[in-house]
């Protein structure tokens, strides 16, 4: 496709073409500069081959001092720059028409085929393989010592052919197997296509000179494939993302702290057609009352002490034609409810001190923990405004109550816990980590996903220390003791005579200190934590406003 550039003689750039970097350390690299002549009218494009940490550092040094407009990278050296890097980062992304391209190609070389992906597999491969007995074994990877582990065993199967990227084609040619590169032409044609619109937007924007304020440049870091798991549950939760992401009525995300709603609201507006601006986000329970009026509709100059010359500009202005998501808004005190009824009737706000109304384009997605049904027949959530706000409404289930979900999602984190800390996973990690399905499943993760994680951060470190320690219920209880104190208690479940001899051979100070030998009250954490709620949210794995909450509701605080 042809790219035209717009006519922008007014702007002080208007003569500058587009400034696009390619970034790539494999076969891409020559896929880039094959196809970046075709596009010498259109932009300057600049390949380079440079890749993850050592991309980052250039290009960041680079653009002190040197204008680029996007980048465009691919598979886990895209994945890797796109939250390191202050300017647009394009992936592109092999489509189902390259797969089927690769899998021919790949079919010529052996009978049996491996497919290696980023991160997530494709389940539309899946339903090919079942319907036709198309012999293809999918595999996903994070780091590069991963990806030689699942090279390794799809090798060891008798598989001699491996599509994938070229960091996985460039793998398995190292290791004797024949490589098959997934991405076509077209596709990198797409993205080039995506990264000269990024940039005739942005530059579209200077020529008409709206400065925004510095939050309505966010954007969602997470997409649809982002929400892991293939229960039925999260298949029921993906299906409907991407069925309200083709419309504009509000929605109401509920669960549980560390189900993660944010990261479905954000998947939603991903989906949409306004996916290509701003995702702002706020705590509704996280900020004082008193200002959480002037930061959801700004403030004139004047309005109160302390108020910003020329006044500024607040949430539903910055996420102007993009998404506001209110988090936790059973927290918003009733005076403010009514005013933001008013707003989702009329699209207009007023500053706080001012009497303009400013058209706002805005899609609110809005989460609580709580439910704010039974909240508006008691009164503490005005009724209307529920109704206004819950058009469409979505749970985001519990873990515990997606349990064959556990151990995937346990393993992911692990593994990307342990490239963070420089250190390899093992090659047998799967079957250590299926060693530990009963301990895992039967405790009750009242963090969710977030306390998942963060338990997982956790034995990486340890795991990181002792190269050769291999992952067990003994080493778990060890440095998780709380799994294993509260899975027979709350569940029924029986824990491995090993388990309980390795939980009683810790020494104090292992065992959390002296704290209760079942589940820990919320008031002996607090004692034990010197009172500081940073240090007992953490261990909980909750935030600090979910924390404060829980305090007031034990009546520990006022």
């Amino acid at each position: 496709m042809a790219f035209n550039p717009p006519n922008l003689s007014s702007h002080p750039d208007a003569t500058d073409k587009p400034v696009i970097w390619t970034v790539s350390i494999s076969r891409l690299f020559d896929l880039f500069r094959d196809i970046m002549v075709e596009y010498d009218a259109s932009a300057t494009i600049e390949p380079i081959h440079l890749g993850f940490e050592e991309a980052a550092q250039v290009l960041r040094e680079r653009l002190k001092t040197e204008r680029c407009d996007a980048v465009i990278a691919a598979g886990s050296n895209g994945a890797y720059l796109k939250n390191r890097l202050p300017v647009p980062v394009i992936i592109a992304k092999a489509s189902g028409f390259d797969v089927m391209q690769a899998l021919a190609r790949a079919r010529k070389v052996s009978p049996a085929i491996g497919i290696i992906t980023y991160q997530e597999t494709m389940p539309e491969l899946a339903e090919f393989k079942s319907t036709f007995g198309f012999p293809v074994e999918q595999r996903t990877y994070v780091t590069e010592e991963d990806a030689k582990a699942q090279i390794n065993e799809l090798k060891a199967s008798g598989i001699r052919a491996i599509v994938g990227t070229g960091l996985v084609t460039d793998l398995a040619e190292e290791l004797g197997l024949t490589g098959i590169f997934l991405y076509s032409a077209t596709t990198i044609r797409k993205a080039f296509d995506d990264a000269l619109e990024i940039a005739r937007l942005t530059r579209l924007e200077g020529a008409r000179g709206r400065q925004r304020a510095p939050i309505e440049q966010a954007q969602s870091r997470h997409n649809i494939g982002d929400l892991r798991g293939d229960s039925i549950a999260m298949q029921h939760l993906r299906e409907s993302v991407q069925l309200f992401g083709r419309t504009n009525a509000t929605v109401m995300l509920s669960g549980e702290t560390g189900t993660g709603k944010e990261l479905v609201a954000q998947s939603i507006h991903k989906q949409s057609a306004r996916h290509r601006h701003a995702f702002v986000a706020i705590n509704c329970g996280a900020i004082a009352e008193s200002l959480l009026e002037s930061e959801l509709f700004g403030y004139e100059e004047g309005a109160f002490t302390g108020s910003r010359r020329g006044g500024h500009a607040g949430l539903f202005e910055a996420a102007h034609r993009g998404t506001l998501f209110l988090d936790e808004i059973g927290e918003m005190p009733l005076q403010l409810q009514s005013k933001l009824l008013r707003v989702l009737e009329e699209r207009e706000i007023v500053r706080v001190g001012g009497v303009r109304p400013i058209p706002v384009d805005v899609r609110v997605i809005c989460a609580s923990h709580c439910d704010l049904y039974q909240a508006s027949l008691q009164g503490k959530f005005r009724p209307d405004l529920f109704y206004r706000l819950a058009v469409l409404r979505l749970h985001c289930p519990a873990l515990r109550e997606r349990q064959e979900d556990i151990l995937p999602l346990a393993e992911w984190f692990l593994k990307q816990a342990l490239a963070q800390v420089g250190a390899r996973s093992h090659a047998n990690l799967h079957a250590e980590m299926s060693a530990c399905r009963e301990l895992l499943q039967t405790y009750q993760w009242r963090g969710n996903i977030r306390e998942l994680r963060n338990v997982m951060d956790r034995l990486a470190v340890f795991m990181s220390a002792q190269p050769l320690q291999a992952l067990s219920p003994q080493f778990i209880a060890k440095f998780a003791p709380e799994i294993v104190l509260e899975a027979p208690e709350k569940t029924g479940a029986q824990t491995t005579q090993g388990n309980r001899e390795e939980f009683h051979s810790l020494d104090k100070e292992q065992r959390i200190q002296g704290l209760s030998p079942s589940s820990p009250t919320l008031h002996e954490l607090m004692q034990h934590y010197e009172y500081n709620r940073t240090q007992v949210a953490a261990h909980l794995g909750i935030s600090r406003t979910t924390l404060w909450r829980r305090l007031r509701e034990e009546k520990l605080i006022q």
